[in-house]
């Protein structure tokens, strides 16, 4: 399975983003989606995640209802609707496909695949 994530790019504090990750496969709505960020010098953190139906979220903490995920099993894709975006997430936003079922786990090992990161910008 591959994922393409794009999307990022440079933002003004306060602006938004869409941020968009197709998978090339037939099985998408197998796989719980996550998006998880990494920002130079630090771990990757996971920024939320969705369940296979579409029906189950969850975010991390500094999320604060900002951000939104979701997905369209039909297109195979997932989205992360970023607003009022901060210079602290400035960051590369990796999407994951995890096939273990239940909620999207936030640790990064377990994942099965890994989009090739898009950055994101947000400037002061």
């Amino acid at each position: 399975v591959q994922l393409q994530a794009s999307g990022g790019g440079l933002v003004q504090a306060g602006g938004s983003l869409r941020l968009s990750c197709a998978a090339s496969t037939r099985t998408f709505s197998n796989y719980v989606m996550s998006w998880f960020r990494q920002a130079p010098g630090k771990e990757r953190e996971f920024v939320g995640g969705i369940n296979m139906a579409g029906d189950v979220t969850s975010y991390g903490d500094f999320v604060k209802g900002r951000f939104t995920i979701s997905r369209d099993n039909a297109k195979a894709s997932v989205y992360l609707e970023m607003n009022s975006l901060k210079p602290e997430d400035t960051a590369v936003y990796y999407c994951a496909a995890d096939l273990r079922p239940g909620h999207a786990a936030r640790e990064v090992r377990g994942y099965n695949y890994w989009g090739q990161g898009t950055q994101v910008t947000v400037s002061s």
